[in-house]
């Protein structure tokens, strides 16, 4: 029988855990964090105290199950006025939950992590409350189950919908949680300044099949640079293009072409299913979320060798580690064999990387590497070695080293000395682009 805490809960329990300095300054009107207080004081009342980890989570899963539709919008609500304010900051990510935290809410500003000390303190477990209390139940039990969950979360306010990826996680037996904005508004293509060479190598119109892959470490803009692809070709061919996402982030409108979107976890077991689904299904295009396992690597390049064209992304800091990744994910007698066909149906690597700039906010910088013939060799013969040479030297036909392109935001008074020698990949290689020109 579902039960309403807002008011059977006691009322001594409205301000726990509500920090001093919210009174100063109710960023979240007082009456909400009252009766969100409410809820979740009675999810935990009753929870035995020996309770850690696994039990912990379950009791209140199945507390949060006895909830009526009314309470559960309470905990949403009031999260969501926590949503607004990372918007009215533009932030670009929050933390929530778990030790780490110190029961404080942070946002990242312009690459800065801060607590917010206007915002109500909410200490373990209630942490571990609000965040079940934002997806489903049968989420609720692939995060107890897996120890993680990817989900997506939105909001819609004054007319428009704003979308969230969120990450919950299992720390020190509480749940941590990061949920990241997701652009509402598509950076445009032309704004990357993107040699020729690569919009004909990523638009459908002039290039039909291939691999390309998008590469950065976690919050390089990799999605965003991605979406920004995906939407030059929605606006400029007739196709069927496929998103398979952990989760979808960007949900982009049909225009001249039909999007699908699939999301891992909700419409799709995995992201090698949705790959190999996705041969049945008549696409142009399929854009993979991330090759993560062997499994999805392996499926990725059989789509790719029958003649579609597919992106997706990498956790790695530079061009030549994308491709060693790859072929070190897989097992060593697939080795050789993983290496030739990534040889022949590789077009392009990005690889990019967000730097601060002199005026507090971020740039991207990007390498960039185009799969000529010489490269293709290297890749076959093993010689991943030698390609940085050959992005150094591949200038005229849109290629660009991280060292090179950081040198250039150096020398135009973009980024400082200090962060163009903190983001290169080569140190060594650096110093002497920038030597050069103070001597």
């Amino acid at each position: 029988m579902s039960q309403d805490p807002v008011t059977t809960a006691p009322k001594t329990s409205a301000a726990r855990g509500a920090s001093p300095r919210a009174a100063e300054a109710p960023v979240i009107p007082e009456r909400l964090v009252a009766n969100a207080m409410k809820v979740l004081d009675f999810v935990v009342k009753d929870m035995p105290p020996h309770y850690f980890g696994t039990e912990k989570q379950e009791f209140i899963a199945k507390r949060l199950g006895t909830l009526d539709d009314k309470a559960i919008q309470v905990l949403r609500m009031f999260y969501e006025r926590i949503l607004h304010r990372m918007r009215e900051l533009d932030a670009s990510d929050i933390d929530v939950g778990s030790f780490g935290t110190r029961g404080e809410i942070w946002f990242r500003v312009h690459g800065n992590k801060l607590p917010q000390k206007n915002l109500p303190k909410l200490e373990s477990p209630f942490c571990d409350v609000l965040i079940q209390s934002l997806v489903m139940p049968r989420q609720r039990q692939v995060l107890i189950d897996k120890r993680s969950l990817d989900f997506s979360y939105h909001v819609e306010e004054d007319g428009e919908r704003y979308r969230y990826r969120g990450t919950a996680y299992f720390d020190l037996d509480a749940v941590g949680m990061n949920m990241r904005a997701i652009t509402a508004k598509i950076r445009p293509y032309s704004s990357y300044q993107f040699h020729p060479n690569i919009t004909n190598i990523v638009n459908l119109k002039h290039t039909k099949e291939g691999l390309i892959l998008v590469t950065g470490i976690t919050g390089s803009g990799k999605s965003t640079t991605l979406d920004a692809i995906i939407d030059a070709n929605n606006n400029s061919v007739d196709a069927h293009i496929i998103l398979i996402g952990a989760p979808i982030e960007y949900v982009h409108s049909p225009e001249r072409s039909v999007i699908r979107h699939r999301e891992v976890g909700r419409d799709v077991l995995s992201f090698k299913d949705g790959t190999v689904q996705a041969l049945r299904q008549d696409p142009d295009v399929v854009v993979i979320g991330e090759m993560r396992d062997p499994e999805t690597i392996m499926a990725a390049l059989e789509i790719t060798d029958s003649g579609h064209k597919v992106f997706s992304t990498l956790h790695t800091s530079s061009a030549v580690e994308s491709l060693d990744r790859i072929i070190g994910e897989v097992p060593p007698v697939e080795a050789d064999r993983v290496r030739n066909r990534l040889a022949d149906v590789l077009k392009l690597v990005i690889s990019q990387k967000l730097v601060p700039t002199l005026d507090k906010k971020r740039v991207l910088a990007k390498e960039v590497l185009i799969v000529t013939p010489s490269v293709r060799a290297a890749i076959k013969n093993g010689n991943t070695g030698e390609i940085y040479q050959m992005i150094t030297e591949g200038g005229q036909l849109g290629m660009i080293t991280m060292e090179q392109d950081l040198y250039r935001l150096f020398r135009n008074n973009v980024i400082s000395i200090d962060e163009a020698i903190n983001y290169a990949n080569n140190k060594k290689r650096i110093r002497q682009l920038i030597n050069k020109q103070l001597n």
